[in-house]
């Protein structure tokens, strides 16, 4: 059994972002959504939560030490180190990196470089960067650009469209990036000037960068307008989704919480018949005000038939981000007498975390039967409720 690789973190914290307006720099301003804490706080402590973690060094202009020591004051991690940046934001990841390999500890085997900025990252995002090195030499989350791009002839008021720049294969980088870091610090060592991430540093060693899927809400906070403060109102949602049992010997395993868990009878359904992700999607729905799955995904169009029911609670995730929600909590309880659910509860959680982009911490699982009463107490179906908690904001 070969050891787990030693993971760091370069945040990158150097910047003025003169973008975001007069006053403290972005990183050191309190979150636009009310939740107290600055934005370089925020972003650090996504990946102090992370159990892969094992060192982070955030990357601060000079000025910047007690703002830097106030933001961390209040997170619970003991292996902070930071060091001054450079001019730019690549002369500033060529620090940190060089500050991770001249600790006593010895040298990281895996980088992330993190933009201070994006404090919305998630663990899926981290984990997924960290398992695409297995194959490649680097590793970034990104979307496919979906706007139509138009290139001008000159960045002016008024400019005149030059062409439409065709969007196929063009994609959205967001970090974290992560690297080998031998093969990351090698290759900022010996750039050039003026690239613009650490992708294009890699790319132009000739290392091979992979795409991971990125994530909507992995927004990076730029311009004033993204601290202006919104309230966040609370809403909940409530699901409740039913499946009746085929007969005995029609199944090997049935699909609930994104989990094929083994059972003779298959549960009866246009789609994957999935009752507790149907009844979280339908929670979600009814959070956002969004009618419910059937308005989404009706059972009369054929595309639908034996679909995933995680692309269903994929979509309302979807629609939750374009509203500007944060999901808080989901709550699920499965009504069943078989199969039985507790053996499966924690790989159901994390299965639903993972489908939503949230930690497992927001995602509860329970199971409970009717006392042989009732449809399910007979054992005809499974049963599901849930509650989902969401902060959206005001007017939305």
């Amino acid at each position: 059994m070969t050891d787990a690789p030693k993971i760091a973190v370069v945040m990158v914290a150097a910047g003025r972002g003169h973008r975001a307006g007069e006053g403290l720099p972005k990183q050191y301003r309190t979150m636009p959504d009310g939740g107290g804490d600055t934005v370089l706080a925020r972003s650090l402590n996504a990946f102090a939560q992370n159990k892969h973690i094992n060192k982070i060094c955030t990357v601060i202009h000079k000025d910047d030490v007690e703002l830097y020591d106030n933001s961390i004051k209040t997170l619970s991690y003991n292996n902070f180190i930071f060091c001054h940046g450079g001019a730019e934001r690549q002369d500033s990841v060529r620090l940190g990196l060089e500050a991770l390999a001249q600790q006593p500890d010895g040298v990281p085997d895996i980088v992330l470089i993190h933009d201070a900025a994006r404090p919305f990252v998630s663990d899926k995002i981290i984990d997924a960067c960290v398992d695409a090195l297995k194959d490649n030499d680097g590793a970034l989350p990104a979307l496919p650009v979906t706007d139509t791009l138009k290139r001008v002839n000159n960045a002016v008021a008024n400019a005149v469209i030059g062409e439409t720049v065709p969007r196929d294969g063009l994609y959205r980088a967001q970090t974290p990036q992560a690297f080998h870091f031998d093969k990351i610090l090698t290759a900022h060592q010996a750039a050039a000037a003026g690239m613009t991430d650490d992708a294009a540093v890699a790319e132009a060693a000739g290392l091979r960068v992979a795409l991971v899927d990125g994530d909507s809400r992995n927004i990076k906070l730029t311009h004033e307008d993204d601290f202006m403060s919104t309230a966040l109102m609370p809403r909940t949602g409530m699901g409740f989704d039913v499946h009746r049992f085929d007969v005995p010997g029609s199944a090997e395993a049935i699909m609930l919480g994104g989990l094929a868990i083994a059972h003779d009878c298959a549960l009866i359904g246009h789609s994957d018949a999935d009752v507790a992700l149907h009844a979280i999607t339908d929670a979600l729905l009814g959070a956002l005000a969004a009618g419910d799955i059937g308005d989404h995904f009706p059972p009369s169009d054929e595309t639908n038939k034996g679909r995933p029911s995680a692309d269903f609670l994929r979509h309302a995730v979807a629609l939750a981000a374009d509203k500007q929600a944060r999901i808080s909590h989901i709550d699920l309880t499965l009504i069943c007498e078989q199969p039985k659910i507790g053996p499966h509860r924690d790989a159901m959680r994390q299965s639903i975390a993972e489908i939503c982009g949230l930690s497992v911490t927001q995602v509860a699982v329970k199971a409970t039967t009717t006392e042989g009463l009732g449809f399910t107490g007979r054992g005809e179906g499974v049963a599901a409720q849930a509650v989902a908690s969401l902060l959206i904001p005001e007017g939305r």
